[in-house]
């Protein structure tokens, strides 16, 4: 082997040890045991990054499928846990949209609004029109269709008026 190629040789893996420590620093793991979780969380996030760029992420299926059934069955802590892990860019327009409605469906109340899950869903809701402007669901259950809908009825939400005094209001149904 020429003494070039073994210089070569050594200023590689000298920059693959540097960018293990940089990343050791970075990462901050415990434990020995922790070392591969934080490994295999950056390799899963470089992954997803490097799909985002080139145009083929893709949500997890069987995950987003998890997190509606757990929407459906009104448990929207669960249902809002699992589309984040299906959707962990936070790219996809349909999984943050049923993020925000997740938000509205909890925070929502006959005698009153929860205005952190509403603000919380107003946040979640912009992003979604930040994705697609123009998104709209395509599931029969839900009732506000549009992002926009969402947007200005967690907005009215989040106003008190005259109309919140009223003793009708209990009879009102959820969207």
């Amino acid at each position: 082997m020429r003494s070039k190629h073994i210089q070569i040789l050594g200023l590689t893996l000298t920059a693959v040890y540097g960018l293990f420590v940089l990343w050791a620093y970075w990462a901050a793991p415990k434990s020995v045991s922790d070392v591969s979780v934080k490994a295999r969380e950056t390799i899963q996030q470089a992954a997803n990054e490097a799909k985002a760029a080139t145009g083929t992420y893709e949500v997890d299926p069987e995950k987003f499928r998890n997190g509606l059934n757990a929407f459906r069955a009104e448990n929207f802590v669960l249902a809002r846990d699992l589309f984040e892990q299906a959707d962990p860019k936070g790219i996809d327009p349909k999984t943050q949209y049923y993020i925000a409605y997740s938000y509205y469906r909890q925070g929502w109340g006959r005698f009153s609004n929860d205005d952190e899950m509403f603000k919380l869903g107003l946040e979640q809701t912009d992003r979604v029109i930040a994705l697609d402007r123009e998104f709209k669901a395509d599931d029969p259950d839900l009732k506000l269709k549009y992002a926009v809908e969402l947007k200005k009825e967690l907005e009215d939400g989040l106003k008190i008026t005259a109309d919140d005094f009223n003793p009708l209001r209990l009879t009102r149904e959820r969207h």
